[in-house]
């Protein structure tokens, strides 16, 4: 009873010292916590931090109440388990920094602009016309229109094309029993940049369901590990769809494609054009500038 009195009295003297500076550090601490849990939600490193809390009550235990041999197993476990633990859950830690690189804090720094001469409106034109046709004829295909998040992993995969992107090509492409029919199609900047990717699988396929080919899995996989707009044309139905942040929409047609497109690539690529442009005149009148006081 006496050493939870103890416990107690230390939170209440805590209490009484906290200022601004503790009270923010809290409120910090707390909020990347959720971030965090956030993050690992339904993966398997959400199990690996249950485990690592119980793995810590264990050890208080221990301390407190002086076990000698579940001590000895206890530092001996620590001294291998963060190891063990980074080769066990690379591909959940992988994905975690991923999404941690893809918040809206780490684009502000590391915001990528695309090239301003680059016509995304027609290109987005041409995909969308390209997954109508496709959709007509129940012709399977799959088109990864990439943002911020660079896909040259999964480019490597693939026949690399560095072609303008037309109704026509991406027609070729999946035409069944074409050489590359089968994989993913990589869109970089209006351009296709590669045909024939391999896409990873879905982080939890077994909660997808039954009815999705492997397609539609290909393509929530694709963008779980990415901020890239995935879309499917189904082979069995014709039914055009969209992944993005791993979830999937489906039954679009044209105008829902062309609208949900030009929200999520064509606002972000002007945004980027009209930065990029900002900055060139900025530099041109500082050096003008410059030259005059020269």
């Amino acid at each position: 009873m006496a050493f939870f009195n103890d416990i107690v009295d230390n939170i209440i003297g805590i209490i009484r010292t906290m200022g601004i500076v503790d009270i923010l550090d809290i409120l910090l601490m707390s909020y990347l916590a959720y971030k965090l849990l956030k993050l690992i939600r339904e993966t398997r490193a959400e199990q690996l931090l249950r485990g690592i809390i119980a793995i810590f009550l264990i050890f208080f235990v221990v301390s407190q109440f002086e076990l000698r041999v579940l001590g000895v197993l206890s530092e001996t476990f620590f001294s291998i388990a963060l190891m063990t633990v980074i080769v066990m859950f690379q591909p959940e830690l992988r994905r975690v920094f991923e999404k941690l690189g893809r918040t809206k804090v780490m684009q502000t720094f590391t915001s990528i602009t695309t090239d301003p001469r680059t016509d995304m409106g027609a290109a987005i034109e041409q995909i969308v016309g390209a997954c109508e046709k496709l959709s007509r004829s129940a012709t399977g295909a799959i088109i990864v229109m990439e943002r911020q998040t660079k896909l040259g992993e999964q480019a490597d995969t693939g026949v690399v094309l560095n072609a303008t992107a037309s109704t026509e090509l991406l027609g070729n492409i999946f035409f069944p029993n074409s050489p590359m029919h089968d994989g993913a199609v990589i869109v970089r900047e209006g351009v296709v940049l590669a045909a024939g990717c391999f896409l990873p699988k879905p982080q939890n396929e077994e909660f997808i369901s039954k009815d999705l080919g492997t397609r539609h899995r290909a393509a929530i996989g694709m963008s779980e590990i990415s901020d890239a707009i995935v879309i499917v044309v189904s082979e069995e139905t014709g039914i055009i769809s969209i992944a993005e942040n791993g979830s999937l929409k489906r039954g679009l047609d044209r105008a829902k494609l062309t609208q949900i497109l030009s929200n999520k690539i064509l606002s972000g690529t002007e945004n980027g054009s009209a930065k990029a442009k900002q900055k060139r005149v900025k530099k041109r009148n500082n050096k003008s500038t410059q030259e005059l006081k020269g």
